[in-house]
């Protein structure tokens, strides 16, 4: 490819939703959480190609958006977007100083996710086929519900999402009454998982545990407190009698090892708009093969990073791949109905490189200043 990156920006978008009642969503914003806030970055070549990545958003874009604009877009313009790998390493290695998570890397994930649009683009073929080839053409999704707390409303949203043909569900409660109308309202047949974003010590955690499992849980999902506890977590995993899964803050491919080794979870979540992208996203997969574990990858957003999910999920995750999908009724998405759910399944995507272009309407439109 004789091209060179010519032009990255990052763009805020903010959209309004509902999400079935009142949420309890401290983690990511201030109280009843109202509009999804994004932050998509498109890449430009001088040979008139152009990707699109994502980073991970809500409250984190401002700081995001700057590490883009003034630290990260410099090293790249002018650089070659077929050598992602490359790049991506140098980048690393240059911006160490700054952190290895949080807004450098987050920003480096959404580079990294638009240079492979770039590259599928380039050679016309879809992502998935640049991993290796799926022969799948959509993927089973769970429905990942905002947090109620209210059971009630817990109950009403199971059954709307069951209604709309999803089998499988994500809780995000840290209450058992919550966790109990969601069992009660679903049957045993459908399969619940529970996030709780990492609030508990090992100790609360077994305790929990053992309140929990009564309601068969498939796993329990980032139960302590701090994330990188990976020794309590194994811990966590040996005693507490439901399965563990974590990773979705992980940020670096040897915090990957670190957690695997550890023994610490049976799925592993890596989350692409926020650990590096496809070009790390891949090597978690090949690790956690060499660790029989399980990648149930990290999707709690529906721009380039859920597609970059889908293609990998679909390339490297194998029969049990499952894609998250975030339970929201917004006012617009980023690519219409292309990439929305259909009787619990999401398509594929089979054109070049992530294989569906953004709305420009909605980009537009969502755009914040």
């Amino acid at each position: 490819m004789n091209t060179k990156i010519e032009h990255i920006e990052a763009i805020a978008l903010r959209i309004p939703f509902t999400a079935g009642g009142k949420s309890d969503v401290g983690a990511w914003g201030d109280g009843d959480l109202k509009t999804v806030d994004s932050l998509v970055v498109k890449v430009t070549t001088d040979s008139g190609l152009v990707g699109w990545g994502e980073s991970f958003g809500f409250t984190s874009i401002p700081a995001v958006k700057v590490a883009i604009e003034q630290i990260i877009a410099p090293l790249c313009i002018g650089r070659d977007p077929s050598q992602i790998e490359k790049l991506m390493l140098e980048l690393q290695r240059k911006l160490h100083i700054f952190g290895r998570s949080g807004a450098i890397m987050f920003g480096l994930s959404a580079i990294d996710i638009a240079l492979w649009d770039i590259a599928g683009k380039a050679a016309g073929q879809p992502v998935h086929q640049l991993l290796g080839g799926a022969d799948a053409k959509a993927l089973d999704c769970y429905a990942s519900l905002i947090r109620y707390t209210d059971p009630d409303t817990v109950a009403a949203n199971v059954e709307r999402a069951l209604g709309q043909g999803y089998r499988r569900l994500k809780l995000h409660e840290v209450e058992l009454p919550a966790v109990q109308a969601a069992r009660q309202r679903a049957g045993d047949d459908v399969e619940i998982t529970l996030d709780v974003n990492c609030p508990w010590t090992v100790r609360q955690a077994l305790d929990m545990a053992e309140k929990l499992r009564p309601y068969k849980l498939r796993w329990l999902e980032e139960p302590v407190w701090p994330p990188e506890n990976f020794e309590g977590l194994a811990r966590l995993r040996r005693e507490a009698g439901i399965p563990i899964a974590a990773g979705e803050n992980a940020s670096t491919l040897m915090e990957f090892q670190q957690l695997l080794r550890a023994g610490a979870v049976d799925f592993v979540q890596p989350s692409p708009a926020k650990m590096g992208g496809i070009t790390e996203l891949r090597k978690v997969f090949a690790l956690a093969n060499a660790h029989n574990t399980s990648v149930m990858v990290h999707t709690f957003y529906d721009g380039p990073g859920l597609l970059a999910s889908v293609h990998a999920s679909a390339a490297l995750g194998g029969a049990d791949a499952v894609v998250e999908w975030r339970y929201f009724d917004q006012e617009a998405y980023l690519y219409g109905d292309a990439i929305v759910p259909k009787n619990g399944a999401i398509a594929v995507p089979q054109g070049p490189g992530l294989g569906i272009e953004p709305d420009p309407d909605v980009v537009r439109d969502y755009r914040l200043p």
